[in-house]
C-alpha cells in the first residue's frame, strides 16, 4: 500500500486551520532543533579558501550522476524499512548537541539499524523524476511525519561523520536532505512544502556543525549552487486557493476562509524567507573563512571588505546582513521580519581559530 496519498476530503475552512496547527508544530521542532531560539549561535570558525569543490562536497547532483527513476516509491520502501522502535527523541537529543559532544559509539550503532532506509534515500535524492500523485484541492497530503523521521536519520548521518571530521560522508548525508527537501517542495500542496522547509532547516543545522571543523572544506559554492527560492510555495498556494474558489460566492464560509488562508500564507512564505536566509547567512559564513584564510587569518572589518566573491544579502530586508567586529571575533545578523520573532533571525556569534 502507497504510503503518500491524497486521501481525505475536507472543508476549505478545515484545510487552512490543519495549515495553520501544522505551522505551529514546524515552529516548536524548528525551534527546539536550534537549541536556543532567543540567542545567537556561535560558531567557532577556521579560515578556508573558496575555490571549486569537489563533486563530493557539492549539494547539488550533476545531471550525469542523476539517475532514470522515480523518487517517490524509493521514500515508500525507504519509510517501510525503518524500525517500528524508531527513537526520534533520542536523535533529536543528541542533535542539540555540538559535534564534538555527540556520543560516538551510541550514534554509530544507533544508525546501523537504519542502514537500508538510509541507502535507498540517497538513491531516491538522486533520481531525475519525483511524481508525487495527482492531488485534487480539498484533499490532506497524507502522512508527512514520516518523511521528517527519514530527516532525522540524515541528521544524525551527518553529525556523527563531522565529529569524525569525515567531511565526504557528511556532505553526502546533508546532500541528501536537501535533495529530499527539494523534491518535497516540489510538490503541490503546501503541507508538502513546509516539511521540505523543515527538512531544509534541519540540513542547515548540521551545515553548521560542518563549517566549525577545524580542517572543513569551504562550503560557499555548495551553497551557493541551491536554488533560492529553495522552496517555490506560490505554486502551492495557487493550488489551495482553488478549495476556496470552489466555495459559492455567497457563502459565508468563503469569507471566513479567506482571511484565514490570508494568515496562513503569510506565515508559509515567511517560513521560506527563513529557511533561503538561513542559507544566505551560512554562505556568508563561508566567505568570512575564504577572506580570512586570504588575509592572514584576520576576519573582515565589513562584509564589503569581501571582493572576490559574492556576499549574498539578508532576504527579508533586500541588503547586506548586518556584520560587525566583536572583541571576540564578528556578529553577523538579519533584520526582524514584520510578524516574525527571533526564530526566523540569522544570528551568529563568529570566533574564528586558526
Amino acid at each position: 500500500m502507497a504510503i503518500f496519498q491524497y486521501t481525505k476530503n475536507v472543508s476549505a475552512s478545515r484545510l487552512f486551520s490543519y495549515i495553520l496547527v501544522f505551522i505551529i508544530v514546524l515552529l516548536v521542532s524548528a525551534a527546539q532543533a536550534r537549541r536556543s531560539a532567543e540567542g545567537p549561535v556561535e560558531l567557532t570558525i577556521y579560515p578556508a579558501k573558496a575555490g571549486e569543490l569537489e563533486q563530493k562536497y557539492q549539494f547539488v547532483v550533476k545531471p550525469e550522476d542523476q539517475i532514470d527513476e522515480d523518487a517517490v516509491p524509493l521514500y515508500e520502501k525507504a519509510i517501510n524499512s525503518i524500525p517500528k522502535d524508531f527513537n526520534q527523541e533520542q536523535i533529536r537529543e543528541w542533535l542539540n548537541l555540538p559535534a564534538g559532544q555527540l556520543p560516538q559509539e551510541q550514534a554509530e550503532k544507533a544508525l546501523q539499524k537504519y542502514l537500508e532506509p538510509m541507502k535507498l534515500v540517497v538513491r531516491a535524492a538522486r533520481c531525475k523524476e519525483c511524481n508525487w500523485p495527482e492531488w485534487t484541492p480539498g484533499y490532506e497530503s497524507g502522512d508527512l511525519n514520516v518523511y521528517r523521521k527519514l530527516a532525522y536519520i540524515l541528521g544524525l548521518w551527518a553529525r556523527l561523520e563531522t565529529s569524525r571530521e569525515g567531511y565526504e560522508g557528511a556532505a553526502v548525508a546533508i546532500r541528501t536532505g536537501f535533495g529530499m527537501a527539494r523534491q518535497l517542495g516540489q510538490g503541490p500542496t503546501i503541507i508538502q512544502g513546509l516539511v521540505g522547509m523543515a527538512v531544509g532547516g534541519l540540513m542547515c543545522k548540521e551545515v553548521e556543525q560542518f563549517v566549525q571543523g577545524k580542517d572543513a572544506p569551504n562550503l560557499y559554492q555548495a551553497l551557493a549552487g541551491l536554488s533560492r527560492p529553495f522552496v517555490d510555495v506560490e505554486k502551492a498556494i495557487e493550488n489551495e486557493k482553488k478549495v476556496i474558489l470552489d466555495l459559492p460566492p455567497n457563502d459565508l464560509r468563503r469569507e471566513q476562509t479567506s482571511e484565514q488562508k490570508e494568515t496562513a500564507f503569510d506565515r508559509v512564505r515567511l517560513i521560506s524567507k527563513r529557511l533561503d536566509n538561513s542559507l544566505n547567512g551560512l554562505q556568508c559564513v563561508e566567505a568570512i573563512r575564504h577572506y580570512a584564510a586570504i588575509h592572514a587569518g584576520q576576519l573582515p572589518q565589513v562584509l564589503g571588505d569581501i571582493k572576490d566573491v559574492e556576499i549574498p544579502n539578508d532576504v527579508m530586508s533586500g541588503r547586506s546582513f548586518e556584520y560587525s567586529r566583536t572583541s571576540a571575533g564578528a556578529m553577523l545578523k538579519s533584520v526582524m521580519p514584520e510578524g516574525g520573532g527571533p526564530k526566523d533571525l540569522v544570528n551568529y556569534v563568529i570566533v574564528l581559530k586558526k
